[in-house]
């Protein structure tokens, strides 16, 4: 006897890959997607474009208000907006929450890109109104943090933060931007990974010594803070607003 079969939504998704689609069908689909995608970037492009120097923050979304890590991030945005930097994060709860409101308590600009997810996701309380801008389309976020800022601080996070972390890096590495200043905070949480960096992936060859250069880590805001400055005095730029 057949039994019936209950689909999640996950299953749902990898069943409509496989579903045979005429053209017309196709088409429709992918032209309404191609506007979707554009309207996200005009978006993106007409509330970043005059923004000024920023700082973007990346970390867990799942970290409390009572994280050592919170407090930190905090304490981090404050500093940071003190010296002249706008803050973007991917504007929801956890880490970015904290990012969010350190910039508001300094008095700075506050921006928060959101991403539309079915769990766990939406926007802090923190952000200035006309910098928030909710995105379907992980890309075209990614794009938007990573063209709006001057510098990257990466606290401890999950996929999507070393997902983040390794975008940035990759495109630094392989000269598509400039070399901007990437900080990881928190030796406790990132030494695991950054041994594994030099037991495999340097030993091995897939990456050369000079690219480990292309981060700092520490451990406090105040170092993370005049590592960025310093970066910039060599250049004899400072913030603009």
């Amino acid at each position: 006897m057949a039994k019936n079969i209950l689909f999640t939504s996950d299953d749902q998704k990898i069943r409509d890959a496989f579903s045979d689609k005429n053209w017309g069908e196709i088409k429709a689909h992918d032209s309404w997607q191609v506007f979707r995608v554009i309207s996200e970037f005009v978006e993106g492009f007409e509330k970043l474009g005059k923004i000024g120097p920023c700082v973007s923050i990346f970390g867990s979304a799942r970290s409390k208000e009572a994280n050592k890590y919170y407090g930190l991030t905090q304490d981090l945005a404050y500093k940071l907006t003190k010296e002249g930097y706008g803050i973007i994060t991917g504007g929801g709860p956890g880490i970015m929450e904290a990012a969010n409101k350190g910039a508001q308590q300094a008095g700075g600009k506050s921006v928060g890109l959101n991403i539309q997810l079915p769990f766990e996701q939406k926007a802090n309380d923190f952000i200035d109104s006309d910098k928030l801008i909710n995105f379907n389309y992980f890309f075209v976020r990614k794009l938007m943090f990573i063209k709006y800022a001057q510098g990257f601080i990466v606290m401890p996070g999950g996929f999507g933060t070393l997902d983040e972390f390794f975008e940035a890096l990759t495109l630094i590495q392989t000269k598509k931007i400039g070399r901007f200043p990437i900080v990881l905070l928190g030796t406790e949480y990132w030494s695991g990974l950054m041994k594994w960096v030099e037991e495999r992936l340097l030993a091995d060859g897939y990456v050369d010594k000079e690219d480990l250069n292309l981060f700092r880590i520490y451990n406090t805001a105040d170092e993370a803070v005049k590592y960025i400055n310093e970066f910039y005095a060599r250049y004899m730029l400072r913030p603009n607003f």
